[in-house]
């Protein structure tokens, strides 16, 4: 069997294990022990959805048999977080120059601004959903005494009233929502950041 974890093949002996299923559960069992989890499977050059656990569960294991897993580590996802707050403190005192930038006909670098917002807030929401396989720590982001999902739904309307400022090229409108709504949220998920 040849068994990939993050694109590294590791040399395994197998014990018991006769099926995808048991060396999946044996696996899981010591990604449990380091604050890890799988969250890719490949068999034999086949993504393997949800859906199809079941089925892959009972496939006997052989010496074709390729099996490659993605893992991820709590440790990881604390450093993505870590390395986001640094992002968002600065990205949310950027903000606060956003109409004077507007407004002094610096076009180009209000453009690359909100594209770094978009970016971040991407990202921050891909860690934030990674992160809910570490209970321990989706439980802490709670962001102005509302959880994640809570937070977002009322950020995302925010949003929205800035990408048809965006799109009608009202600057008046992108200035104070940048200024006024957005900065002090990404402050807020910054603070949240720091107590995880």
């Amino acid at each position: 069997m040849e068994f990939y974890v993050n694109n590294e093949k590791l040399d395994i002996v197998l014990e018991n294990e006769k099926t995808v299923g048991d060396v999946l559960k044996s696996f899981e069992a010591e990604c449990a022990k380091n604050d890890a989890t799988t969250i890719h499977i490949v068999l034999n050059g086949k993504n393997i959805g949800a859906g199809e656990f079941e089925s892959i569960f009972q496939e006997p294991v052989t010496e074709s048999t390729k099996l490659e897993l993605t893992i991820i580590t709590k440790a990881e996802i604390l450093a993505s977080f870590e390395a986001q707050k640094s992002e968002c403190e600065s990205l949310s005192n950027e903000l606060l120059e956003l109409s004077v930038k507007l407004q002094g006909g610096k076009d180009k670098e209000a453009t690359v601004l909100i594209s770094k917002l978009a970016d971040f807030i991407e990202g921050f929401c891909h860690t934030a959903t990674l992160s809910a396989l570490f209970q321990d720590v989706y439980k802490k982001l709670c962001i102005d005494g509302k959880n994640i999902n809570e937070f977002f739904q009322d950020f995302s309307g925010i949003l929205n009233d800035f990408e048809q400022a965006i799109a009608s090229k009202d600057t008046v409108l992108m200035g104070d929502l940048a200024e006024y709504e957005i900065s002090p949220r990404l402050l807020s998920i910054a603070n949240t950041i720091k107590e995880l």
